[in-house]
C-alpha cells in the first residue's frame, strides 16, 4: 500500500471521528434537552392568552404563538419530549423484537423459520405507512397506538437481518467448535452469535430513527396519532394547518423542529456506518 492511500484513508478515518463525535454531542444534546424539556420552556406551553393570539415572531416570542396565545417556542420544545422519546421507544421495541425472531429463525430453522419468514414477507409486500394507518385506526388512534402499529409492520426488516447474519455465524469454524465443547443454546446464542452480529443491526436502528420519527409524525397530523391538548410536533402541525397560509409560523415551527431532529439522527446514522465500514478503518 503506498504512501499516498496510507495518507488518504487516514484523513477519512479522521474526518469520519470528528463527524461521528459531532453528531453524537448534538444527538445527545436532543435527547437530553428534550428530557429536561418542561425546565427549559420560556413560557407555559399551555398558558393561554387569546390578546396575544397569531403574534408573529417577535423578541418576546421567538417562534410567535398560536391561535390561543401560547407560545409556539414553548410548546415546540416541550413537544420533543413526546416525538424524540416515542421515536426511540418504537426503534427500540422494534430492534428488539427483529433481531430475537431472526435469531430464533436462523438457528432453529424448520418449519417454524418457514413461517415466520413468510408472515414477514406479508408485512413487508405493503407499504409500510399505509398498513400503519390502517393499524392505528383499527386500534383507534392515540400516541400508544400509533407506536404499536409502526411495530407491528417495522420489524420484518430487523429480523430478515438478524437471520441473514445468524445463518452466516451458524456456519463458522469456531461456532461449531462452541457447540462441540458442549456450550448450551442460550449461552452461543448470547456470547457469540449475539455479539458479532449486533453491529448492522444497531446502524440499521439508528438509520430508521429519522424514519420512524417521520411516520409517527404522519400519524399524528392524520388524527391516528397524538391527541391535543398534548404538544407533540406531528399533532400540532395538524391542529395549526389551516392557519399555514395566513400565519404560517404557528404550522412550520413543529415542522422545523423535525426536519433539524430527523437530520441530526439520519447523519449520525449515516456517519456510524461510515465508521464500522472496515475500509474507513483501513482495514
Amino acid at each position: 500500500m503506498s504512501d499516498v492511500t496510507v495518507r488518504v484513508q487516514k484523513i477519512r478515518r479522521n474526518t469520519v471521528k470528528t463527524r461521528l463525535i459531532i453528531f453524537t454531542i448534538l444527538a445527545a444534546l436532543l435527547v437530553i434537552g428534550s428530557l429536561f424539556s418542561s425546565h427549559l420552556t420560556p413560557y407555559d406551553p399551555y398558558l393561554q392568552d387569546l390578546s396575544i393570539a397569531k403574534a408573529p415572531p417577535s423578541a418576546a416570542h421567538l417562534f410567535g404563538t398560536d391561535r390561543y396565545g401560547r407560545d409556539m417556542l414553548s410548546r415546540v420544545i416541550v413537544g420533543s419530549r413526546a416525538s424524540i422519546y416515542s421515536t426511540l421507544l418504537l426503534v427500540g421495541i422494534i430492534t428488539a423484537i427483529g433481531t430475537a425472531v431472526g435469531v430464533f429463525c436462523g438457528w432453529k430453522g424448520g418449519k417454524i423459520d418457514v413461517i415466520l419468514m413468510r408472515i414477514s414477507d406479508m408485512f413487508l409486500a405493503f407499504p409500510g405507512l399505509v398498513f400503519a394507518m390502517a393499524v392505528a385506526g383499527v386500534l383507534g388512534g392515540g400516541l400508544q397506538n400509533a407506536i404499536i402499529a409502526l411495530a407491528a409492520i417495522s420489524w420484518p426488516k430487523y429480523a430478515r437481518i438478524a437471520r441473514s447474519q445468524t445463518l452466516a455465524q451458524k456456519e463458522t469454524v469456531w461456532m461449531k467448535a462452541a457447540k462441540l465443547s458442549g456450550s448450551s443454546t442460550g449461552k452461543i446464542i448470547f456470547k457469540h452469535i449475539l455479539p458479532n452480529i449486533i453491529g448492522p443491526i444497531l446502524v440499521t436502528s439508528m438509520l430508521d430513527i429519522g424514519t420512524m420519527m417521520m411516520e409517527l409524525a404522519a400519524l399524528s397530523f392524520l388524527g391516528l396519532g397524538a391527541k391535543p391538548p398534548i404538544a407533540e410536533w406531528g399533532s400540532m402541525m395538524s391542529d395549526t394547518r389551516s392557519l399555514l397560509s395566513t400565519c404560517p409560523w404557528i404550522t412550520l415551527s413543529p415542522g422545523l423542529a423535525i426536519f433539524v431532529s430527523v437530520m441530526i439522527f439520519n447523519l449520525l446514522g449515516d456517519t456510524i456506518r461510515d465508521y464500522a465500514d472496515p475500509k474507513t478503518r483501513g482495514r
